[in-house]
């Protein structure tokens, strides 16, 4: 969310914003928030102003009452009483018109930072670089779940009579490998300075929306019925939230934390041959990493982060490539965002497997999360990242390491949380 002094002295660039992101339904939201405001500051100045008279009058009313002038002394009564009713009224109004400006606000992009492509969609995002060989093997790679079926490893029929379409049973060696490479990740974070956390699955709806946009909200969050709780879509909601109305002493920055947690999304609209599978589900796992930062620090962690998912998923000898998301496929809370997309040998492209983002203070101003500095206080910037989100990162590991014989290799970082298996041998 922006400040709301910056949309009053440059409207124009907030309207420009909101175009670059192909949102034109917006604009007339940038005229509603000034005149809102400028009524409340209105109200505000009023009611300040019927304070400082009723304070005044106050004391000549005691000064009246001292002098024996009982009667005028009740005169000034009734203008205290009248004026009352007039601050009460005054004050219900100032909370009404605070509240709709919050709304409207809330509904007004970020501004995306200038290194921003333009673009409408995810089809204008821009390659940025590869990273590693992309291999199409000589023999054919099967679909994924195909690939697991010969383990015994996933049943999405059982599931699907259990908790409907979206769902899966994974089992045996693939259960263990998708442990394994969560296991891996935590660990890798770790070795790289990052707090482990275990956050709480489930948020209340101020951090919610203090952690992600309307749009967001309706279309991945999971609602606890007759309580005011939700299922998170990622970690990162969770561990953003776990800062919220706090203030960090400076020199306690960056917070660098890693959180491990269940992931549950509605997924609406998700459609398509790759949509099947595992690649798009109901629930999954994830490893993720969120900063926490001072405002001049935030873009050197941007790409600190994003560089952190293609050194591990190097480290498996999964070749990947770095994508610039467009302005027009950015949340409204991001600034800036890089997709990291690991490479499919049966499909002959790249997928995306995780996404790191920079927020600036977009959160940190709807969940007032400040940092105590020498000359007072301000807003952290957040900043979230994916390490990894298996089962999806399952598909990109199972073909990049499967073998014409049906096994599947086990890059040697793995290999202590696979009980020391160099290879996985299907069983069909």
């Amino acid at each position: 969310m922006l400040d709301i002094k910056f949309v009053r002295e440059n409207p124009e660039l907030v309207k420009e914003n909101i175009k670059k992101k192909f949102q034109d339904k917006k604009l007339p939201l940038v005229d509603e928030v000034i005149a809102l405001d400028e009524e409340r500051r209105a109200v505000v100045a009023r009611a300040d102003e019927l304070r400082a008279n009723r304070n005044k009058i106050s004391k000549e009313i005691g000064a009246l009452m001292a002098q024996g002038k009982r009667e005028e002394g009740m005169a000034l009564k009734e203008q205290v009483t009248a004026q009352a009713k007039e601050l009460e009224e005054l004050a219900a109004r100032e909370t009404q018109l605070t509240n709709d400006v919050t709304q409207k606000m809330m509904m007004i992009p970020n501004i995306i930072d200038e290194s921003v492509p333009i673009g409408k969609d995810d089809s204008e995002n821009v390659e940025v670089q590869k990273y590693g060989e992309p291999v199409v093997p000589e023999y054919e790679i099967p679909y994924h779940t195909d690939i697991m079926e010969t383990f015994d490893g996933i049943d999405m029929e059982a599931a699907g009579r259990v908790a409907g379409n979206g769902f899966y049973y994974l089992m045996g060696d693939i259960a263990r490998l998708h442990s394994a490479v969560i296991s891996y990740a935590r660990d890798f974070m770790i070795d790289r300075g990052f707090t482990y956390v275990v956050p709480p699955f489930m948020i209340r709806s101020n951090v919610v929306t203090g952690v992600m946009s309307f749009e967001e909200m309706d279309a991945m969050m999971y609602k606890i019925e007759g309580e005011d709780l939700y299922l998170i879509g990622t970690s990162e909601h969770s561990m953003i939230g776990k800062f919220i109305d706090t203030i960090t002493p400076e020199e306690k920055l960056p917070l660098t934390l890693t959180s491990y947690s269940p992931c549950f999304r509605k997924e609406k609209g998700a459609h398509g041959i790759e949509e099947r599978g595992v690649y798009r589900i109901h629930q999954f796992e994830k490893q993720e990493m969120v900063v926490v930062c001072k405002p001049e620090e935030s873009m050197y962690w941007f790409d600190k982060l994003w560089q952190n998912t293609v050194d591990l998923f190097r480290s498996l000898d999964i070749p990947v490539r770095t994508l610039e998301c467009c302005s027009g496929d950015l949340a409204d809370l991001k600034v800036k965002s890089v997709d990291v997309e690991a490479w499919s040998p049966r499909q002959k492209k790249y997928f995306e497997v995780g996404s790191c983002s920079n927020l600036t203070d977009a959160q940190a101003r709807r969940l007032k999360i400040r940092v105590k500095g020498k000359e007072g206080n301000y807003l952290a910037h957040t900043l979230n990242n994916t390490v990894v989100a298996p089962p999806r990162m399952l598909i990109a590991f199972l073909e990049n390491n499967l073998n014409e014989d049906g096994t599947v290799s086990i890059p040697e970082a793995l290999r202590m949380y696979m009980g020391g298996k160099d290879k996985i041998v299907p069983k069909k």
